[in-house]
């Protein structure tokens, strides 16, 4: 049995004690309602849970904008050059130990309970382990290749696109994957924490009347959305593998007509 079917069969198990265990007494509906009445509780309220993943998405497009290409762009700057590496890093770790969720009441001061905070608060959640990584990548680059940019007369710019964040591109959807994933954490806890819309809204909302139902259709769309982000990722991942391979086998074909060229003809 291959693992893609193993998967398959897992998660259709799961799905059908989902649905079992409540309808048969042997879960409190209050703690796990099943699948059926969690979808019904969904379609039922379709227009209001409409509007509140639209509010999410806008939300969580928006900080995985700053963070990820921030983090992108920042993390190879630092990774790229030695000195602000040695002084930024260290801080950047440390920041990173810190739980965040505690700046969220600082944001809300500063920003109010809108939009604003929330998108500010998820795209520093999503920020820091995106610039590590990609920072860390930088690092893994060969030497070789920015000491040829270098020597052909490319900026900094030139290199950072064309050659630093290319080759460190696993590295860095690596931590894409991480970042993005707390962008959506981060969007979804501090609407939870104090909004007036979104997913997490109608999660934090529903739960205050013990309405399980209406909570976990709210629950199945944060997951929904971080499975999509998921899929994503991985087909970013296929194309750049595939890229990668296409770059090689060039750069090997290359070097072997390089020396041929150079002999003489006899």
């Amino acid at each position: 049995m291959s693992a893609a079917t193993l998967r398959r069969l897992i998660v259709i198990v799961l799905i059908a004690l989902w649905e079992i265990l409540p309808r048969a007494g042997l879960i409190p509906e209050l703690f796990l309602p099943s699948l059926s009445s969690t979808l019904a509780a969904g379609w039922n309220e379709a227009g209001e849970y409409g509007h509140a993943l639209a509010v999410t998405l806008y939300e969580v497009a928006i900080s995985m904008a700053f963070a990820c290409g921030g983090g992108i762009l920042l993390g190879a700057i630092v990774g790229s050059l030695p000195r602000p590496r040695i002084l930024i890093m260290p801080m950047v770790s440390s920041l990173y130990a810190v739980p965040l969720v505690i700046l969220y009441p600082v944001f809300t001061v500063w920003l109010g309970i809108g939009s604003e905070s929330k998108i500010a608060f998820a795209s520093i959640y999503g920020f820091l382990p995106t610039m590590l990584a990609t920072a860390a990548g930088i690092q893994t680059i060969d030497p070789q290749l920015l000491l040829a940019a270098r020597s052909m007369g490319a900026t900094l710019s030139q290199r950072l696109v064309r050659v630093i964040i290319p080759a460190a591109i696993p590295t860095v959807l690596s931590g894409l994957r991480v970042g993005g994933a707390l962008v959506i954490v981060g969007v979804v806890v501090s609407e939870m924490l104090i909004s007036s819309a979104g997913i997490g809204y109608l999660i934090s909302r529903y739960r205050t009347i013990l309405d399980s139902p209406h909570v976990f259709a709210g629950v199945l769309l944060v997951l929904a959305m971080a499975i999509a982000f998921n899929a994503a990722i991985k087909w970013i991942e296929r194309k750049a593998a595939i890229w990668q391979t296409g770059t090689r086998a060039g750069q090997t074909a290359a070097e072997e007509i390089a020396p041929s060229t150079l002999q003489p003809a006899t």
